[in-house]
This record gives C-alpha cells, structure tokens and sequence, in this order.
C-alpha cells in the first residue's frame, strides 16, 4: 500500500529528472575542475552517456543507485520500494538490463565506459583517482585497477563497495 495519494505520487514523480540530476553535476564539476573537457548526453554512441570525451572514446555514466540497481549488496540507495512491487520489479531491472546492454554496444564499437554510482560520490578523494586512472591510464604512478596502492590502501565507497569493483566497460587488450 502506498503512504501517498495518487496527486501526491505523480507530484513527486514528476520531479524525477533524466539529466542534470544533482549526482550528475557533482561529477561534471569534479570533472572540470580535473581539467577535462567532455560532451553531454552524446547522442552519437549508445546509451546517450552523461558524459562523452570522443577524442578518447570514452564515456562516464552516473547512475542513481535505485533507478539503476546498483549491484552492490550493501548500498542502502539500492533498495527496493515496499509497495508495487509488480510494477517496480520490472521496470528497475529493466533499466538496469538496458544498461548493460548499452556499455556491451558501446564496447563493441571501441569505446570505453565508466559507471560512477550516486553512493560513490561521497568519497571524493577516490572518485577524482578513479576518473583521473579511466581518462588518463598512462599516466605515472595511476593504475586503472588499483589506483591508490600508492596511498596504501583500497578505499572503499560510504555503500562499502571496494573501489576496484567500481565497474569500467574498457575493453581488454
């Protein structure tokens, strides 16, 4: 049973945004400030990645934990509504299936993709070592699967996800 009337729920759902979500510009900025310059909602790959950088062929995702099913166990963003469940059942893993299959598509055309989960944008620190280790693998002392062995620790994101499952589409080689 939902605790909201229908005029309550459809006014709640209607503030749901598809871009410009604030996890979205939090990653923008960060990424900014790093120095990189990307494309929005690229629409010449699949998925319309949140941001694009074509001269790497190279994308970043920000999913919200709920609306895309963050896998992660421990995440409390993930969780699933108490009522409905036949309608959100579907629906949730239906995007999350769709994902999959964008980051497969954009793959098999040679690009890489990154998925930053909305529950990972807490530790800032890893994120901007992660982005840095995606956007700039060649780069001295950043290594893409481990990237703060230099510090001496894997962090760990505030859902407890450990930062080397954080996932990356980028094809192996």
């Amino acid at each position: 049973m939902d605790t909201l009337t229908p005029k309550e729920r459809s006014e709640r759902m209607s503030r749901v945004r598809g871009k410009d979500t604030k996890p979205e510009m939090r990653v923008r900025r960060l990424v900014s400030s790093m120095g990189y310059r990307y494309r929005l909602q690229y629409k010449k790959v699949p998925g319309r990645p949140d941001l694009a950088f074509p001269g790497r062929r190279k994308v970043i995702f920000v999913h919200g934990c709920f609306w895309h099913r963050h896998p992660d166990l421990s995440c409390q963003l993930a969780r699933l509504p108490k009522s409905r469940l036949d309608f959100w059942l579907p629906k949730l893993d239906g995007n999350r299936a769709r994902d999959l299959r964008k980051e497969q598509e954009l793959q098999e055309l040679g690009w890489s993709a990154l998925t930053i989960w909305e529950c990972q944008l807490r530790d800032e620190e890893a994120l901007r070592d992660v982005i840095r280790a995606f956007l700039d693998p060649s780069e001295p002392g950043i290594s893409a699967r481990n990237v703060s062995s230099r510090r001496g620790h894997t962090p760990v994101s505030p859902c407890g996800t450990p930062q080397n499952s954080w996932t990356s589409g980028a094809p192996s080689t």
